[in-house]
């Protein structure tokens, strides 16, 4: 079963409408006792359909879950269309936990935090509410891409006490480095599983490569079970993470 539907985040982007997705297996129809995993995905709009997506590709996941009889609900969000310089912000400011500036452009006002607490305080518990979902933390996964993956790694590990695994693609890991490592210092976190990925293609400098690199390091001596890849060939798009499904919801439902 696929669904959308209409919602606004006043606290972030005023009267703005965006969409909200679902996707859930066909065996709960079948079998209404039956319960599933949450998958929370960031840029929902790039997920379902070529139509939707903002490059003209999505990431197929329905016709991957479907066709692997994967037992998973994901439930996603679109983000801000607005542009940067709107007293709103966009998606840069929306998915990003801290302040940083673009390219030498202005100051981009980091508002991850409001957008994870609209997620864990309105989005999950309306799904827990209308979805066979199971609602516990060692069920409840988040995902996303670039600035996406930023705020899966954010999610996993300030709000580790709702998301116990996560999957962070391409995470944009340069805007504030000494952030990331303050996040990871700081988090108190349980059992946590954590996919994270880079393409080589992406990957064009010494620093980049350093970088990712140390942060899989730390996250490492924090206790987090990582599985890290750099993907021969991998780019910055949604093709290329497409073709990361199957390594990262193997990943999702590795058991501890």
């Amino acid at each position: 079963m696929y669904d959308q539907w209409e919602v606004e985040l006043p606290e972030l982007t005023g009267d703005e409408v965006r969409n909200a997705y679902i996707y859930v297996p066909d065996e709960a129809e079948e079998d209404p006792d039956l319960r599933f995993p949450v998958l929370y995905m960031f840029d929902g709009q790039n997920l379902f359909f070529d139509e939707d997506a903002t490059y003209g590709k999505s990431w197929g996941i329905r016709e991957y879950l479907e066709e692997n009889h994967i037992p998973l609900i994901v439930a996603a969000m679109e983000c801000s269309h607005h542009d940067e310089t709107d007293p709103c912000g966009g998606r840069l400011s929306e998915y990003s936990p801290f302040d940083f500036q673009f390219r030498r452009g202005p100051m981009i006002t980091g508002r991850g935090k409001l957008t994870m607490d609209y997620f864990v305080n309105e989005f999950k518990p309306y799904i827990d509410a209308r979805f066979p979902t199971i609602p516990d933390r060692d069920h409840t996964f988040i995902s996303g891409s670039s600035m996406g993956g930023l705020m899966t790694l954010y999610a996993v590990l300030e709000y580790n006490d709702v998301f116990s695994r996560g999957a962070a693609l391409s995470p944009s890991l340069l805007f504030s480095p000494s952030h990331i490592r303050e996040l990871i210092r700081d988090a108190v976190i349980g059992p946590t599983v954590l996919y994270m990925d880079n393409g080589s293609e992406e990957m064009h400098s010494l620093r980049s490569k350093r970088l990712y690199a140390d942060i899989c390091g730390r996250l490492i001596k924090k206790g987090i079970y990582l599985d890290s890849r750099i993907v021969p060939g991998g780019s910055h798009c949604e093709a290329s993470w497409e073709r990361q499904i199957p390594f990262f919801i193997e990943t999702l439902f590795y058991e501890l």
